[in-house]
């Protein structure tokens, strides 16, 4: 491998990840995390193109590299913004048929879900439920699912 070939590379991942950071920062950020990632990116970006043009590298070769760097890259940066977020308290509004309130109400204490409900509106009962966490927020999910439930969920803010 040629020197060209691995700084092409190296260059290519670290636009990858500036760029992800970049687009996660604008989304999640504030204006000046924003406006920095965003800098950073595009700083990088016009080396990056001028390399490109004069890179001894065939079309080819340009194209895997990059789709390379961007399956790796983007997925990293991901996985790494997922261990980083807090877990979040998601009230769930269900509603079922009131045929089903007493095995929802008995899922929810059995999964230790924190919910109340209001049985007989119409033929339906709607359930509050709480999640704590990602894996009780799917638990909702799966009950929900399971009594072809209708649902929507909000995030709790804090004050």
């Amino acid at each position: 491998m040629n020197s060209a070939f691995i700084l092409f590379v190296i260059c290519t991942f670290a636009n990858v990840i500036l760029g992800t950071i970049k687009t996660v920062a604008t989304v999640n950020g504030s204006k000046f995390s924003a406006a920095f990632w965003n800098a950073m990116s595009f700083g990088l970006y016009s080396y990056i193109v001028i390399m490109t043009a004069n890179a001894n590298l065939t079309t080819a070769e340009k194209i895997l590299i990059t789709i390379g760097c961007n399956l790796v890259g983007v997925y990293l940066v991901k996985l790494f913004e997922q261990r980083m977020r807090k877990d979040k308290v998601w009230k769930f509004e269900v509603t079922v048929d009131s045929e089903f309130t007493n095995e929802v109400h008995e899922l929810c204490n059995f999964y230790n879900l924190s919910h109340n409900y209001i049985d007989n509106v119409g033929k339906y009962t709607i359930f509050n439920i709480y999640a704590q966490n990602q894996e009780q927020s799917k638990i909702v999910n799966d009950i929900t699912k399971r009594f072809n439930a209708k649902s929507f969920a909000t995030e709790t803010k804090l004050m």
